[in-house]
């Protein structure tokens, strides 16, 4: 099971924090310009961080008191107002610095501000790319609009042809523009498949850029490019564009101080609610093999809704990612063969009548779950006006089936095909599950053919999932206390293909990964059935993984920690989250 990919230690299974520091509000430090340049001098990107031992029980807060003052609301809106104007007179005009300005408020996670002027300005790009084009030679510009409008509309890769030679190679004078190189690594992650201009521009990109030694800047573009990587702003953004040409860059540093500490401090606070939640449901106590782990289940959705208004979607998206990872916990560890098949075939019917020969565990599970796909869809309702209870039982009884099948396997030594464990493997994952909620919480383009749409497990979900459930197999570390149930996709491609060396099958596995990326991008162009609300959401997801399955030496995940540290305690110890 991927979405909820098996845990290090039952000892660290609780976040160590202070409850009486949770409300703490730390400071996003981007007030030095210098950081936002590519030839940040200021040390390593990637430096460790120490946590300290996590503490086998945690009380999680039960309260967040305020440290804000109506001022900070005040100069928050007004910066924003700013910022908006400065947007608008950039949209009036065709010059680059737009794009630049979209770029920094993108990788500084303010965007969800400046949709509407976003929107114009790339809407006269998108003109200019068709009708002027051909007089743009400058790298970093050519490539920073390719990307910036690839991530909504359908550009051509042939305008980077230009800086082809006629044997179709990449011209060896543009390996000494270091800015373009940067530039043109982050378009040739847009790609949709079949463009081998973008694929040999990655290639021809990286490899020069690994060349060059810019206090680790180069290393974290390689390694975490925008497109596919989710970072908070205070230790992510590395413009590949020279920041002090612009005034406005000291207005957006100070609007992203601002709404840091604004959007940290209601984080926290939705983390208590979570918490309280949590406490109240009481499943901890009754189901003792089961992880509790509410942070970590809150930080997918924090990751997938970064709009600070979607805050009770926020909420209510936590719980049912918190019951993937509990019955995951009862197919993998707890339930006997046949008590998993007569919970599975309770989830299909629904029906709380039929859990009479369920052991306690099972029942107690089924009924906390109905209870809170009940209110989750009455909650919909109430917002949006469609009733998705249909739709939610039947992506919970399709989660079931896939990890029956997978139990049904371990029992019977059955070793299946590696495609044949990938597609099974892209419904246990969860993510189906998981964006059905996020497609009903959004409430945006609700229809009959919506519904049926992304009840089927379309591309955009079937390609998160499939990133999700390979990159999961690819971590080495396993929980002593889970049994390693699971499998392997790698395991069972070299089981199909003997004579393959593990790191064969490794590339074949990122070759996977890339594929299902590219499919991904073509499914988040425009047009296409969802709202683009839902696409982000979708992206975020995918964007989450390298922090949710990056194990190192220890089984730990360090950039999971530094994540949440980051964005929600700051300097408190996160050890154990996971």
């Amino acid at each position: 099971m991927a979405f909820s990919s098996k845990d290090i230690s039952s000892d660290s299974s609780h976040i160590q924090v202070n409850p009486k520091h949770i409300s703490k509000v730390g400071n996003p430090n981007l007030s030095n310009i210098n950081y936002l340049l590519p030839n940040n001098k200021k040390g390593n990107i990637n430096d460790n961080i120490g946590v300290s031992a996590p503490l086998k029980h945690f009380n999680y807060p039960s309260e967040h008191p305020s440290n804000f003052n109506d001022d900070i609301h005040i100069k928050h809106a007004k910066k924003l107002e700013v910022i908006k104007h400065i947007l608008i007179k950039l949209g009036d005009d065709d010059s680059f610095e737009g794009l630049a300005m979209i770029d920094v408020v993108q990788r500084l996670g303010i965007d969800y501000y400046f949709q509407d002027e976003i929107e114009l300005i790339l809407r006269r790009q998108y003109s200019i790319f068709f009708t002027d084009g051909d007089r743009y030679n400058d790298l970093k510009e050519v490539a920073l609009r390719f990307r910036l409008l690839r991530q909504g509309y359908y550009v051509s890769p042939d305008v980077f042809n230009r800086f082809r030679n006629k044997e179709g190679e990449f011209k060896q004078n543009i390996s000494e523009d270091i800015n373009g190189l940067m530039s043109l690594y982050e378009a040739s992650q847009l790609s949709i498949g079949g463009e081998d201009v973008l694929d040999e521009a990655g290639h021809f990109s990286a490899t020069h850029l690994a060349n060059y030694d810019l206090a680790g800047v180069d290393e974290h573009l390689l390694l975490h490019p925008y497109r596919k990587s989710l970072s908070p702003a205070k230790n992510f953004f590395h413009g590949n564009f020279q920041g002090n040409e612009y005034i406005w860059i000291l207005d957006l540093q100070e609007l992203a101080n601002m709404d840091f500490k604004l959007v940290q401090s209601l984080h926290q606070k939705e983390i208590v609610q979570i918490s309280s939640w949590w406490r109240e449901l009481g499943l901890a106590k009754k189901l003792e093999f089961a992880r509790e782990q509410p942070v970590k289940w809150y930080v997918w959705s924090m990751a997938c809704f970064t709009d600070p208004n979607l805050s009770w979607q926020r909420i209510e998206l936590t719980k049912p990612i918190s019951f993937v990872y509990i019955i995951d916990d009862i197919f993998d560890v707890y339930g006997a063969l046949d008590a998993l098949t007569l919970f599975t075939e309770a989830i299909n019917r629904w029906d709380l009548g039929d859990i009479d020969q369920l052991p306690e565990c099972m029942k107690i599970c089924f009924k906390a779950l109905n209870d809170i796909t009940n209110e989750i869809s009455n909650k919909v309702y109430k917002e949006h006006g469609y009733n998705p209870v249909h739709s939610l039982r039947k992506a919970w009884g399709s989660l079931c089936n896939a990890w029956l099948i997978e139990a049904k396997w371990f029992a019977s030594g059955h070793l299946p095909k590696a495609e044949e464990y990938l597609e099974n493997g892209i419904v246990s994952s969860g993510v189906h599950l998981v964006l059905v909620h996020i497609f009903f919480l959004l409430g945006h383009g609700i229809s009959n053919e919506t519904v049926q749409l992304i009840d089927s497990n379309p591309p955009i979900v079937s390609s998160v999932a499939t990133i999700l459930r390979i990159w999961d197999d690819l971590g080495s570390a396993k929980d002593e206390n889970q049994g390693g149930k699971d499998g392997s996709y790698i395991y069972y491609y070299m089981m199909e293909h003997g004579d393959l060396t593990a790191e064969d099958a490794h590339k074949h596995a990122m070759d996977k990964i890339s594929d299902a990326w590219k499919r991904l991008n073509k499914e988040c162009l425009s047009p296409n059935p969802f709202s683009a609300s839902f696409t982000r959401a979708s992206l975020n997801s995918d964007r989450m993984v390298p922090l949710m399955y990056s194990y190192d030496d220890s089984q730990r995940l360090p950039s999971l920690e530094e994540y949440i540290k980051s964005s929600l305690f700051d300097n408190l110890p996160t050890q154990g989250v996971y």
